[in-house]
C-alpha cells in the first residue's frame, strides 16, 4: 500500500504503460472494494483482483483507449482511463489507492482526461458514476458533467428462450455499418470503435426481425452496450441470452416495461448508477442498455 501523499501537487500524473497494469489492477480491486465495503453495497469485483488487472492490460494496451497513473516519487497511487473509439469519450474506470484517498489525486486524475478529451475535441464525454457514492457524485457535477439517468445494476441466471419472430446471430465486419446506423438512430451518435473491437473478440450478438438488423449488442456484461429499436427488440436480446456476466448488466430504471420485465425473471437489482455526461447528450430514441463507461 502506497502511504498518503502530504499534498496533491507532489503527486505527478502520466501516461500509462503496460508494466502499469499488475499495479494499477490490484489498485482498482481495492479500491472498488473499499468503496463498496464502506457503504454497504455489493461487491462489484469479482473474489480476487486477476479480473481488474487484465481489464486494465486490455486498456493499457489498446490505442483507443488514452490511460493516465498518478504516481509519487516512483509510487503508482492510481489511474484513469479515456475511451476515444468513438466521437463521443467515456471516462473510467477512476480508482486511487485507499491509503492515498482525500489528496485531490481523483480530481487530478479526472482533469487529466478531460483535458484530453477537449484537445481531441470530442463531442461529448460521459461516465457512470456508483450512486452510493456521493463524494464522485459532487466531484463530477463540480468538474461539469450533468446528470442524465437513474440505471441499475442488475444480474441472475439467463432466461435462454428465443421469441418467435427474432433470430440471433454473432456479428461480423459486414454488420458494422448497421449497428451504427441503428446507434445513431437511437442515441445521436454511433459507437464504431467498440463495436469493431468487440466483433474481432467474437463478442457482438446481432438481432433481426423480418430479414432486418433491429438491435445487437457488444456482450451482457458491464462493458457491453447494447441498442435497439424499441423495448421489445430489446427484450428479445436479453430473452434469448445462453449467458449472462457475473458483473452484471446496466438498465435505464425509467424503462420501467424493460426494469420490470427483468424483474418478473428471476433478475435482481444489486445498485443504482448514474449516467452523467459533458457535452452532446441527445435523448435516446429506442431501447437501449450501456455499458460501465455510457
Amino acid at each position: 500500500m502506497a502511504t498518503l501523499p502530504e499534498t496533491a501537487a507532489a503527486v505527478q500524473i502520466r501516461r500509462a504503460r503496460p508494466d502499469d497494469a499488475p499495479l494499477c489492477g490490484t489498485i482498482c480491486w481495492d479500491a472498488f472494494n473499499a468503496v463498496a465495503d464502506q457503504h454497504n453495497a455489493p461487491r462489484e469485483m469479482p473474489p480476487d483482483p486477476q479480473a481488474a488487472i487484465e481489464l486494465l492490460t486490455m486498456m493499457f494496451t489498446n490505442p483507443g483507449f488514452y490511460c493516465v497513473v498518478a504516481e509519487q516519487d516512483g509510487r503508482v497511487l492510481g489511474s484513469n482511463c479515456l475511451d476515444e473509439r468513438g466521437p463521443i469519450s467515456g471516462i473510467g474506470p477512476i480508482t486511487i489507492d485507499p491509503a492515498a484517498q482525500n489528496a485531490g489525486i481523483g480530481r487530478r486524475l479526472m482533469k487529466a482526461v478531460l483535458d484530453r478529451s477537449r484537445q481531441r475535441s470530442f463531442l461529448g464525454c460521459r461516465l457512470l458514476q456508483a450512486g452510493y457514492q456521493m463524494r464522485s457524485l459532487s466531484l463530477y457535477t463540480k468538474l461539469g458533467f450533468v446528470e442524465r439517468e437513474t440505471v441499475v445494476r442488475m444480474h441472475g441466471s439467463p432466461i435462454n428462450n428465443v421469441m418467435p419472430g427474432y433470430s440471433f446471430r454473432q456479428g461480423t465486419t459486414a454488420d458494422v455499418e448497421a449497428c451504427n446506423a441503428l446507434c445513431l438512430r437511437v442515441h445521436g451518435h454511433h459507437r464504431s470503435g467498440e463495436v469493431a473491437d468487440a466483433i474481432a473478440h467474437g463478442s457482438v450478438t446481432v438481432t433481426e426481425n423480418g430479414g432486418r438488423l433491429v438491435g445487437y449488442t457488444t456482450g451482457l456484461s458491464y462493458f457491453g452496450h447494447t441498442v435497439a429499436e424499441n423495448n421489445r427488440d430489446l427484450i428479445a436480446i436479453l430473452a434469448q441470452a445462453s449467458s449472462l456476466h457475473p458483473t452484471g448488466i446496466m438498465v435505464p430504471v425509467r424503462n420501467h416495461e424493460v426494469f420490470s420485465w427483468c424483474l418478473d425473471h428471476g433478475l435482481r437489482s444489486l445498485h443504482l448508477n448514474t449516467l452523467m455526461t459533458i457535452g452532446l447528450y441527445n435523448e435516446p430514441q429506442g431501447a437501449w442498455l450501456p455499458s460501465i463507461l455510457y
